[in-house]
């Protein structure tokens, strides 16, 4: 036997054989920790997977099919003005109510189409964090100084973020620029506003579909919340709509569709995962045996969830472990040791309210009631804004799908970057 070819086995089955025999399944607390990161992973695959990544995932693949690489580069490329690039960035990331899982399909769409290092990063960072919804529902439940100090610092990350990136990989961010300034213009095959108006509807299917409860009982967003699925029907019909007369996909099968979605949904009334998911079905179903471009977008679209799904179940499940659910002390790191490190606004209060946030994952808006139970339980206002700026736009899952688009290096840079200036802001504010 040659034990040059097998000691990886060697190791991998003594390596599993110790982690089994010193399993402390007496522990409750390690046993709880166990079921807080399966059902994290239920959560995450019953509340956010199917509202949330899957229209990210049809988005994504329309930027890699429909949108032309020679128009993310004049707005993103690694040439572009600086002005323009950074603007684009934050104000793409304004609009899209995501969190820091639902954002990867997108970045990773306009990272792949030629998108400079900086503008791409800062829109992966402004997409969460410049929540608009999120910002103002942090100024009405934390109070306006916690809210606007959000707004500020996420605005001011995301181009700071997105420049240091730049800058310290100024050399093959100038190589990028020179082959882009190469490449031939793309002659589009249908007129701007079709692609645009096709782009949007998707955008307003993911944004209705996953708008949260607002707070309060009355008001716009209350308002707005309660007539959710009717604006995500009319957004579907927009897209049938588009699927006919920008895809030329015969209309009776968008129709046809249409149909079943609707047998469903007056078959289960009020089961909106299921109805959404038969919606997706036909879509895909549809799609797939459509040659050319719908069969191309679909294509991109499965590429996009080979790639993320299976890195941000593992980072969920591990998350769960650590931290368990949201609101609950299930994880194997306790509750009170955290809100007793986040207490005061001192340096290591901040930097330990940063570093929790980068690996904890928050779903949109429900960083808002857990940083409000922290404060109750005596956390600093440095450090709930420190929580605030990390939190939402760094968790574990993703930073698992961000090493494998960007590389590790770039990725642990633009984790530490979004520690010390979280930290930095949340000892600024703290002090004021």
């Amino acid at each position: 036997m040659d034990w040059k070819t097998e000691y990886k086995p060697f190791l991998w089955i003594t390596g599993f054989f110790i982690f089994a025999f010193f399993l402390p399944l007496e522990n409750l607390q390690f046993r709880q920790s166990i079921f807080d990161g399966l059902a994290l992973a239920k959560w995450y695959a019953r509340e956010h997977v199917i509202l949330c990544l899957i229209p990210a995932f049809f988005i994504a693949g329309t930027i890699a099919v429909f949108v032309s690489q020679s128009a993310v580069i004049t707005y993103f490329g690694a040439g572009t003005k600086k002005w323009i690039s950074y603007v684009v960035a934050s104000v793409s990331g304004s609009v899209l109510a995501v969190c820091s899982c639902t954002v990867l399909p997108l970045f990773s769409g306009i990272y792949q189409r030629g998108a400079g290092l900086g503008p791409a990063v800062a829109f992966l960072y402004s997409g969460p964090a410049i929540n608009i919804l999120a910002i103002i529902l942090t100024a009405r439940i934390l109070g306006m100084p916690l809210g606007v100090a959000r707004v500020v610092g996420a605005v001011v990350f995301a181009v700071l973020i997105g420049l240091i990136m730049h800058y310290l990989y100024r050399r093959e961010e100038g190589q990028k620029a020179a082959a882009q300034l190469a490449m031939p213009t793309e002659e589009g095959d249908r007129p701007f506003w079709q692609t645009a108006f096709h782009f949007f509807v998707l955008v307003g299917i993911l944004v209705f579909a996953t708008w949260g409860e607002s707070a309060a009982e009355t008001g716009l967003w209350a308002a707005i919340h309660a007539q959710k699925w009717i604006l995500v029907i009319l957004f579907g019909l927009l897209l049938i709509y588009s699927l006919i007369h920008m895809l030329k996909i015969p209309w009776w099968q968008p129709v046809t569709g249409a149909l079943v979605v609707m047998l469903t949904a007056l078959l289960l009334p009020g089961k909106v995962l299921i109805i959404f998911s038969v919606a997706v079905v036909a879509l895909g179903v549809i799609l797939s045996f459509n040659p050319g471009e719908p069969a191309e977008w679909m294509s991109e679209t499965w590429g996009f969830t080979k790639q993320i799904i299976p890195l941000l179940g593992a980072g969920v499940l591990v998350a769960g472990f650590l931290l368990g659910m949201p609101g609950s002390s299930g994880g194997i790191i306790p509750d009170h040791w955290i809100s007793n490190l986040v207490g005061g606004n001192s340096l290591q209060a901040n930097f330990f309210a940063s570093m929790v946030g980068a690996v904890m994952y928050f779903a949109t808006l429900t960083e808002i009631p857990i940083i409000q139970g922290l404060i109750a339980s005596g956390m600093g206002q440095g450090p709930a804004l420190a929580l605030l700026l990390a939190g939402p736009a760094v968790s574990l899952p993703n930073l698992l799908v961000i090493y494998h688009v960007m590389g590790l290096q770039k990725t642990l840079i633009f984790l530490v970057l979004v520690i010390i200036m979280a930290t930095i802001s949340g000892m600024i504010f703290g002090a004021l």
